[in-house]
């Protein structure tokens, strides 16, 4: 028997495709590379998520009123949306961002795929004290993680291309299809 059957009843494995690995990680049938993993598809998957939505919202909700630098006179509503925006935001801004970053990664342990429960904070609200209920919500944070993964990629590739957050194609003049 394979070693990828023992992953075949695991958390993300969802039809049509079932046990998905093109690139063969898990050949090795190692359990602890694969939780190692599955953590952090499921991290890489938040984070993917908060991005889409970082990225989305405020064209459709507005920036925050104020200053984002008040020594640069410098407001929110003059960082442009995509990823123009790195340029403008100051360094110290940056750096407060990865501290923060840094801040999340270390508090939160990296070792939870150790007790089989990455990303398990027991916070019952979002998950469920039903074991089905929960392992149904867990798999649709999996699959909607996966799919935030593609969009948040798909949103850098439109803007690059385009010079635009949401990409005015008509900008694209480079098309190797025009």
């Amino acid at each position: 028997a394979s070693p990828l059957r023992a992953f075949e009843g695991e958390l993300g494995v969802q039809a049509p495709v079932g046990f998905w690995d093109p690139l063969g990680l898990s050949k090795d049938g190692n359990m602890d590379n694969f939780k190692r993993r599955r953590a952090t598809e499921i991290k890489h998957g938040r984070i993917s998520m908060l991005a889409t939505m970082g990225y989305i919202t405020p064209e459709l909700t507005g920036k925050f009123p104020g200053y984002i630098s008040n020594s640069l006179s410098l407001k929110f509503a003059d960082i442009p949306s995509g990823l123009s925006a790195i340029a403008k935001v100051p360094a110290l801004g940056w750096a407060q961002v990865v501290a923060y970053c840094g801040f999340c990664e270390l508090s939160a342990g990296s070792d939870d795929w150790k007790t089989g429960t990455p990303g398990d904070y027991g916070f019952k609200v979002l998950t469920s004290d039903d074991p089905a209920e929960k392992e149904k919500k867990l798999a649709a944070e999996v699959a909607n993680g996966r799919l935030a993964m593609v969009a948040i990629i798909g949103m850098f590739f439109q803007d690059g291309l385009t010079g635009s957050a949401w990409g005015d194609w008509a900008l694209y003049t480079d098309s190797p299809l025009r």
